[in-house]
């Protein structure tokens, strides 16, 4: 519905975009097998590993992160992508979180769990200017390759498991991030959660179903910004969008469509910095 919305909008009436099942084993000899018509294509999980590995070369955010969400076809082979680091990024800077109070030298974020969207999520905190993270894991031992991804990255980091989570962990925070799935975080660990952030914080839970989640209704009661996995959806499409058309992303256009197909609430699309 994104990528329809986006070539309706840009005048591109003879292109289509369609799901298409695919394992992980079976990418490589899939993309291999595709003619010239193709522009593009939207990796989903499980394959953004295998993704990155077909491809003939990647962007330098896509090895960092080990996984790529796109691929493009160039000269000579395939090119990995993963705009993933955009759609944590854009949903963050739509909830606000750029607006630190001037007075606040806060600059770090803690991200709940450690496996793929972890690591797109420390991309993206990067992007917005977070220089460390703190990760909050079941087995500290087994985040060594997200910790790995947060160094490669820029970042200060350390890992705690959800026993040892700490308050002070928590009470400097521009950001809360979600990448655990669905069902993870009860309405007593949620309101924990909150309960410690900084006023300033907002929270970005990638589940967006059902919802409200209960770390979102926590955040809310607390008054604190929430982004969505839809907020991360759009704003990763407009990326792909781009690099499959070559085009500005008429952004208006698919956040209107988006909008249009889900009870979840959108945020608005944030106001360029001049």
């Amino acid at each position: 519905m994104l990528h329809r919305a986006a070539y309706a909008a840009l005048g591109l009436d003879g292109w289509t975009y369609e799901a298409v099942e695919c394992t992980a084993e079976e990418l490589p000899s899939f993309v291999r097998g595709l003619d010239g018509s193709w522009a593009g294509l939207s990796v989903t999980m499980p394959g953004k590993r295998a993704a990155l590995e077909t491809a003939s070369s990647a962007s330098w955010r896509a090895r960092r992160v080990g996984a790529a969400n796109t691929l493009v076809p160039r000269e000579g082979g395939w090119v990995a992508d993963c705009t993933d680091v955009d759609g944590v990024a854009g949903a963050l800077r739509a909830a606000g979180v750029r607006d630190v109070p001037p007075t606040v030298s806060a600059a770090d974020a803690v991200v709940l769990g450690s496996g793929a969207t972890a690591c797109a999520a420390l991309g993206g905190l990067d992007d917005i200017g977070c220089e460390g993270v703190t990760l909050v894991v079941r087995d500290a031992q087994r985040a060594a390759g997200t910790l790995a991804v947060a160094r490669d990255f820029g970042l200060a980091r350390r890992a705690v498991t959800w026993a040892d989570l700490a308050p002070r962990d928590l009470a400097d925070a521009r950001a809360l991030v979600n990448t655990t799935p669905a069902g993870s975080i009860d309405a007593e660990l949620a309101d924990r959660l909150v309960a410690d952030l900084p006023s300033f914080a907002v929270v970005l839970d990638a589940v967006y179903h059902p919802w409200p989640t209960p770390l979102a209704a926590a955040a809310a009661t607390r008054g604190l910004t929430v982004a969505t996995g839809l907020d991360m959806l759009l704003h990763q499409a407009f990326g792909q969008v781009e690099q499959f058309t070559g085009l500005p992303a008429p952004r208006e256009a698919m956040h209107r469509a988006l909008a249009a197909t889900t009870d979840t609430p959108l945020l608005p699309l944030p106001v360029p910095l001049l």
